[in-house]
């Protein structure tokens, strides 16, 4: 009787199909029984049954499926571990910092407002200044004696608030020129609405243009300030856009065109007349009164409240003008808008200070640096920036060469203009050249 698992095992040695083809075999020539010869034939099967479940992919323990105590041990210790403070987002970090800095320029320049109502030849100190003022609102104080009142409001105040308005109306042209353009080097003086200004002032002057009493030189500063700017951006567009290249190139042909305008003036004008010219193509706050106050202030506060509404727009602006009309912003309208309220700012400023330069080339790039490019910032803090500025500068001036007093103009292009070259330099080093 022959048991099952014997069958099995003989049957290789009588089955024709089990045993090795040929004479050679490799049961006969190894001297192996056929068992060992099956089991060394299968040892690959084996080795790659046995690998097949490490290239298999470990299945993740189900929900129901109990962590093992070292598992859980470790779960344990991290949920004790406390949770670091998460760093708060760049944007959050920027409006902090854009925050600080506006609160920052504005102690700036309430103090350097303070500081230069009481410097000059007639010496106030800041507490006689503060005493005074409180005075006339009505919250307490002491007044100056008579001539002490009478620098102060006649001569100091009106000339510190107008260098506020002026340079708040220079600093914020500039961040808008820049934004219209997509160019740091655009500024209302670069591309000649300044001198354009400059020329209907100097007419006004000139011609003994009266029309409109205290705001006729006001309204022929805007009105040739509008139409400088409107022959500039339209001789810059070609083929329905606006070209930087173009639009300075065109500006420097306005300045020098301008120039021309106002040494004709000057040629036909009595020697009063040229001293006011004078006046208009170095710049100066000499004759700062407070009905010249009031004539910018219609002018200056629209434009001032106007321009940090278009800050958005400006900020989709900078991605591009096919970007921006894909979001929905009428590019060319946009800047028809905000050239309008660049003349407006600018008019205003030449009408009463003359030709003030790189104000509004500097202020913008200084806050550009400080706290990037987003114009929801950049716009206002242009703005209070350019007042701190011409403040500053307006002091300087009064007090550099006393008795004498330089021309605003002139100091500030001899601050600016070594800025506008390193600015040159350091946009054609980043651009790899202009070609």
């Amino acid at each position: 009787m022959t048991l099952p698992h014997e069958a099995e095992t003989a049957a290789p040695e009588s089955g024709p199909e089990r045993s090795p083809a040929g004479p050679g075999g490799a049961g006969s020539a190894s001297g192996r029984s056929p068992q060992g010869a099956e089991r060394t034939a299968a040892a690959p099967s084996d080795a790659e049954n046995r690998s097949a479940p490490e290239e298999t992919p470990r299945r993740a323990p189900g929900p129901a499926e109990a962590p093992t105590p070292g598992e859980a041990t470790t779960t344990k210790a991290d949920h004790a571990k406390p949770a670091k403070p998460a760093k708060p987002a760049a944007g959050v970090r920027r409006g902090r910092k854009a925050f600080w800095l506006a609160l920052a320029l504005l102690a700036t320049l309430l103090l350097l407002a303070l500081v230069s109502a009481g410097t000059g030849a007639y010496r106030i100190p800041t507490a006689d200044v503060l005493a005074s003022a409180q005075h006339r609102l009505g919250l307490g104080g002491a007044p100056l004696d008579r001539v002490g009142e009478s620098v102060l409001w006649n001569v100091r105040l009106p000339r510190v608030v107008l260098a506020l308005l002026v340079g708040a109306s220079l600093g914020c042209a500039g961040a808008l020129m820049q934004g219209v353009f997509g160019n740091p080097l655009a500024e209302p003086g670069v591309i000649g609405i300044s001198a354009g200004a400059a020329v209907g002032a100097v007419a006004a002057i000139g011609l003994g243009l009266s029309f409109f009493g205290n705001w006729t030189i006001t309204v022929c500063a805007f009105v040739a300030g509008l139409i400088t700017v409107s022959s500039v951006y339209l001789l810059s567009r070609n083929g329905g856009k606006t070209e930087v290249v173009t639009l300075i190139l065109t500006g420097i042909a306005v300045n020098a065109f301008a120039g021309a305008l106002i040494g004709l003036f000057v040629f036909f004008a009595d020697s009063g007349q040229v001293n006011q010219i004078t006046f208009w193509q170095l710049g100066s706050l000499a004759q700062a009164t407070w009905p010249k106050v009031l004539a910018v202030l219609p002018c200056a506060v629209p434009g001032l409240l106007v321009a940090p509404f278009y800050a958005r727009r400006l900020d989709l602006l900078s991605l591009g003008e096919r970007p921006a009309r894909h979001l929905g912003i009428d590019v060319e309208r946009l800047r028809l808008a905000l050239i309008l309220v660049v003349a407006l700012l600018t008019a205003a400023a030449v009408a009463v200070a003359g030709v003030i330069t790189f104000i509004g080339l500097l202020v913008p790039h200084l806050l550009r640096m400080a706290n990037g490019p987003g114009h929801r910032f950049l716009v206002p803090g242009s703005a209070l920036a350019g007042a701190v500025v011409l403040v500053a500068g307006d002091l300087a001036a009064r007090t550099l060469a006393q008795p004498a007093e330089l021309p605003l103009g002139v100091l500030t292009a001899l601050i600016g203009s070594p800025f506008f070259f390193w600015l040159l330099r350091r946009t054609r080093r980043k651009q790899g050249g202009w070609a």
